[in-house]
């Protein structure tokens, strides 16, 4: 299961993608930056998720 310890990273490269976009339109169309800004937080949010319990699921390996 090596492709969840990089698909945690897929997550900060979207982030960084919504980031730049909210940055972009955000004199334009006020709620696509909006928009934006929550995606960039979920994908921030969810590369955390996916790192805590990577971490768990290798230290429960680690024991056994």
């Amino acid at each position: 299961m090596k492709y969840l310890k990089f698909s945690q990273y897929i997550y900060i490269i979207a982030g960084i993608y919504f980031l730049y976009d909210c940055i972009r339109t955000w004199n334009g169309d006020r709620n696509h930056a909006y928009l934006s800004l929550f995606l960039f937080a979920l994908a921030i949010f969810m590369f955390f998720f996916r790192r805590h319990f990577h971490k768990k699921y290798e230290d429960r390996s680690n024991k056994q």
